[in-house]
């Protein structure tokens, strides 16, 4: 299954700050906390909580958030179905690094380890 240009599209139009919360609510509802949402953030993408804290208020939207970051080496090994989509099976690269984001916040919400969830 592959995602249309709108899709993609969407994705990319929408910010970062407008989810972000979402995230928060998902994780701390299964025991989770926020520090390891940055946890998994940072691993991700690099950014550090100034970092993170420094995007949300500048509102970036995903296609900034992204192009700012430095993804992790090993973010390919995400791999699974998230939204309804195979994660490897997605072409378009924003669509794809933004369901490595969403997969590992799932994992998190999930109670998976945390060395699990950074692939190590």
């Amino acid at each position: 299954m592959n995602t249309t240009p709108e899709h993609d599209a969407r994705i990319a139009k929408l910010t970062f700050a407008s989810v972000y919360p979402h995230y928060i609510t998902k994780v701390k509802s299964k025991g989770r906390t926020i520090e390891e949402l940055h946890q998994v953030i940072e691993w991700l993408t690099g950014f550090d909580d100034q970092k993170l804290q420094e995007l949300i208020d500048e509102k970036v939207t995903f296609e900034t958030f992204f192009e700012r970051a430095e993804l992790n080496p090993n973010a390919q090994l995400i791999k699974g179905v998230i939204c309804g989509y195979r994660i490897e099976e997605i072409e378009n690269s924003l669509t794809r690094q933004t369901r490595y984001l969403d997969k590992l916040i799932d994992e998190l919400a999930k109670g998976k380890k945390m060395e699990k969830i950074l692939r190590q």
